[in-house]
Order: structure tokens, then C-alpha cells, then sequence
């Protein structure tokens, strides 16, 4: 049975160690079906917010997430991503 896991590309260098990171997981030969979301400041350009509802519905759901490096944007009224991600989640 394969594991449901949410990977969070991030920002900056975060896609590029996303993808390392995935590599590395895979070739441990643990099943793991990838949910690909997006956080961050390109996200914020795009969708008016640096963390979208359907990232962290797909968290919610999985149960399980891999991070990428994620930066938050000045001033959008987030202190910190990784802050509102554990308060969003619990």
C-alpha cells in the first residue's frame, strides 16, 4: 500500500531540494503517492495568499507533509509560514 504524502515545493532553492529531497525518499523503495502543492512568495504574486486552502487541505489530508524552504512575504500579515502552518494544522 502506497503512503499519501503532501510535498510542499517552497520558494527560492526550495523546488530544486523539493525535488532532491523526493529523489531521495524514492530510492528507499517506500510507495509514496506525491501530492504536489505550492507556498510562498511566488504563490503570494499569483494568489493573493503564500499559502493556498488547497495546500493545506492536502496536509489535512495526507496527515503527512514534506517541506521545501519556504519564504514569507513582508507584509501580508504572516510572522512566519512555518509558524502559521503549525497553528492551521495543530
Amino acid at each position: 500500500m502506497a503512503h499519501e504524502v503532501t510535498l510542499i515545493t517552497g520558494d527560492g532553492t526550495g523546488p530544486e531540494l523539493a525535488e532532491a529531497a523526493r529523489k531521495c525518499v524514492d530510492g528507499t523503495g517506500v510507495q509514496i503517492n506525491w501530492d504536489v502543492q505550492e507556498a510562498g512568495v511566488d504563490v503570494m504574486e499569483r494568489l493573493g495568499t503564500p499559502i493556498p486552502d488547497s495546500t493545506i487541505e492536502s496536509v489535512r489530508r495526507t496527515k503527512c507533509a514534506l517541506k521545501a524552504p519556504i519564504t514569507t512575504p513582508v507584509g501580508t500579515g504572516f510572522r512566519s509560514i512555518n509558524v502559521y502552518l503549525r497553528q492551521e494544522l495543530g
